[in-house]
């Protein structure tokens, strides 16, 4: 994997994966090694791989230590975290999947006891003492491992590495020799720019570097993503400030999809600049999808396109959570003004604007309650503060509370990772914004009465999209095989 995790491994127990602060992490001596293999009945190791933690908690190395000597009875789990190198950060990083560790996030020593540890390939839970993994007895005598043990046991781990591979994947073969550099087409420029997902600015500056280098064909172009929207560009039109696409066939034809008119394949976004009109479902922002449902916009009582909320109802709002289904929309009752253009089953809850919604509730200084009401923060931006001690320092009480709760609602139920608990943290985040005296707007709604409508992923149908979108789906070298590929789909 390219870049670094979301924590360092060394903040993590080798034993049990439990998130070990700076005052218990303890060194693996010879004695706990040995003490592992007795009780555990497998031999520490990985200890010299950067994806594994090189240290262990102050608990586990007294646990074991206590079982040795005959102090203790036994440990709390029979098989300890098994750990393998990880395939990618999004779902099989350990690491990146626990929330980020450190006093500026969050997540300290108070809040150790609330972390969700995942359950993945790469990282094996625990598994705790039954009837087929019963307590062992310590030995009445026992002998630490020698260094020449150690290094026995490494030769026969770089013996089993030099074997054979029992994989059915096709071997790498270099087109070229070590000692001759590979000029790079077009094509595979190009190819190399959607793996990178660079915008044009990005795609130009690498292509330039890489002609400097003398690393190109002649005949290559570095200035060719200036333009690489135009043969797209036929298939929208622009009308006053509205941006759609009229040729969905042509869009579809030029990225080389099968077009089946039963998926919706829309992306809308209130931007007049960007060309974003291509994804499985509608995802935009709320007042965009109202006006796709036939709904009448503005502070109106039933602005819920799932439910008859009543949003005049205040007394109501945080008491009662399960409201009359709408069964139909139809034009003249209940604040439908049109017949809806979309399946509301077709929509998508968008996380940055659900993020907003939940910010505005927070006083920042030196701004105006109408720049708040308008909404001027943007997803990096939300990072940003998410990462300002300096403003959490400024919060005190209930509104310290609240801005807590809204933190582990960001990254364990809004971002690319749904926790177990995630229920509890939006209920935990709703009792603090319901004493901080919020009123509940219609996103405050959605995850009050809502929460199985989000995706499970929150991340991965956000809009927070760029104008390249459509262009990164295609190739323009599909025969090529290179050594390391992409994790993105490409058609």
């Amino acid at each position: 994997m390219s870049r670094k995790c979301v924590n360092n491994p060394d903040q993590f127990c080798y034993v049990c994966g439990d998130v070990t602060f700076a005052s218990q992490r303890r060194s693996i001596t010879p004695l706990i090694t040995k003490a592992y293999q007795l009780y555990l009945g497998c031999k520490l190791g990985d200890q010299d791989k950067q994806w594994a933690p090189h240290i262990r908690c102050n608990t586990c190395a007294s646990s074991l230590r206590s079982w040795l000597n005959g102090k203790k009875r036994s440990m709390r789990f029979a098989v300890p975290i098994v750990w393998r190198e990880p395939t990618n950060h999004i779902n099989d990083c350990y690491f990146c999947m626990v929330p980020c560790v450190g006093q500026a996030t969050g997540m300290s020593k108070k809040k150790k006891s609330v972390i969700n540890y995942p359950n993945i390939p790469s990282a094996m839970s625990p598994v705790p003492h039954s009837d087929e993994n019963p307590i062992p007895k310590p030995p009445e005598s026992y002998t630490c491992e020698s260094e020449n043990e150690s290094d026995h046991g490494d030769r026969v781990i770089r013996q089993e590495e030099d074997m054979p591979s029992t994989s059915r994947d096709p071997d790498f073969i270099p087109s070229t020799s070590c000692h001759q550099p590979h000029k790079i087409k077009q094509s595979e420029l190009n190819d190399l720019v959607r793996d990178l997902e660079l915008p044009k600015c990005k795609a130009e500056l690498l292509g330039s570097r890489l002609q400097q280098w003398n690393l190109l064909e002649d005949d290559v172009s570095v200035c060719v993503f200036r333009k690489r929207h135009k043969d797209l560009e036929p298939c929208f039109n622009i009308e006053n400030n509205l941006v759609f696409c009229s040729n969905i066939n042509g869009l579809l034809a030029a990225l080389n999809i099968n077009y089946n008119p039963e998926e919706w394949r829309l992306f809308i976004d209130s931007s007049t600049l960007s060309l974003k009109a291509h994804q499985w479902h509608i995802c935009g922002d709320l007042k965009v999808v109202a006006l796709l449902l036939g709904l009448q916009l503005g502070y109106t009582k039933f602005c819920c396109f799932l439910c008859e909320w009543d949003s005049w109802a205040k007394a109501l709002h945080y008491t009662k959570q399960n409201w009359p289904v709408r069964q139909f929309l139809e034009p003249g009752q209940k604040n439908v003004q049109h017949m809806p253009l979309v399946d509301s089953k077709k929509n998508l809850l968008p996380p940055l604007h659900i993020k907003l919604g939940l910010m505005k509730n927070f006083k920042f200084p030196r701004l105006s309650e109408a720049k708040v009401k308008e909404g001027i923060f943007v997803g990096p931006q939300i990072r940003n503060i998410l990462k300002d001690t300096q403003f959490e320092n400024t919060l005190t009480g209930i509104e310290k509370t609240a801005w807590n709760d809204f933190r582990l609602v960001v990254t364990n139920f809004l971002g690319n990772r749904k926790a177990d608990n995630y229920k509890t943290l939006v209920k935990n985040m709703l009792s603090s914004y319901q004493k901080m005296g919020c009123n509940m707007s219609l996103k405050i709604h959605f995850l009050h009465s809502h929460l199985d409508f989000f995706p499970d992923n929150c991340e991965a149908v956000s809009n927070e999209h760029g104008e390249h979108y459509c262009w990164t789906l295609g190739t323009d070298a599909p025969e090529t095989i290179h050594k390391r590929t992409a994790k993105s789909q490409r058609i």
